[in-house]
């Protein structure tokens, strides 16, 4: 399926089941999320709301057959207020809608809320699984490497390091 057939907007309550699900399959199964064990409901609403407190965005992804097929939120990058215009961006695609086009239009969708939000930079922490999709997405959206950071994370019996890819939108 093309792209042009998924459709992005801001995300609602009840969309985070389904956000719930998404990542809930990347924590148990995979090493690109740090978090052990998958947030249960209280915790994705507490995210969203605090996401909303601070102005930023938090989208969802659908295509025709299948309700929400990814998501992507923007969060502080840090909480001290000189970096206030500094985020750290997420993106998720569920399994299912794989290779469709869904993570490209969310990250698009996800840098025009950001400028409109007034943010300058978007930070993207990326662990290095020895795959490069996620690195070639934020790419060709004009994130460029900020540095790396060595056996920061232990998950699945394993060291990893994150990528740290910066965009500037300011």
């Amino acid at each position: 399926m093309a792209a042009e057939h998924v459709s992005i907007r801001p995300a609602e309550a009840p969309d985070l089941g389904a956000v719930e699900q998404i990542y809930a399959h990347y924590v148990r199964n995979t090493t690109v999320s740090f978090e052990l064990a998958p947030p249960d409901a209280a915790t994705w609403r507490d995210r969203f709301d605090k996401v909303a407190e601070a102005g930023l965005p938090f989208l969802v992804a659908e295509l025709p057959e299948g309700g929400v097929a990814g998501y992507a939120y923007c969060s502080p990058w840090k909480p001290r207020p000189a970096y206030r215009q500094t985020v750290e961006d997420s993106i998720y695609v569920a399994p299912w809608a794989g290779r469709r086009g869904v993570g490209g239009r969310l990250l698009g969708a996800l840098l025009e809320a950001c400028a409109a939000a007034e943010v300058r930079e978007v930070i993207a922490v990326i662990v290095d699984t020895g795959d490069p999709a996620s690195v070639r997405l934020h790419g060709r959206h004009g994130f460029v490497e900020a540095g790396r950071l060595a056996r920061v994370g232990f998950k699945h019996d394993t060291w990893l390091d994150t990528v740290l890819l910066q965009r500037s939108l300011g």
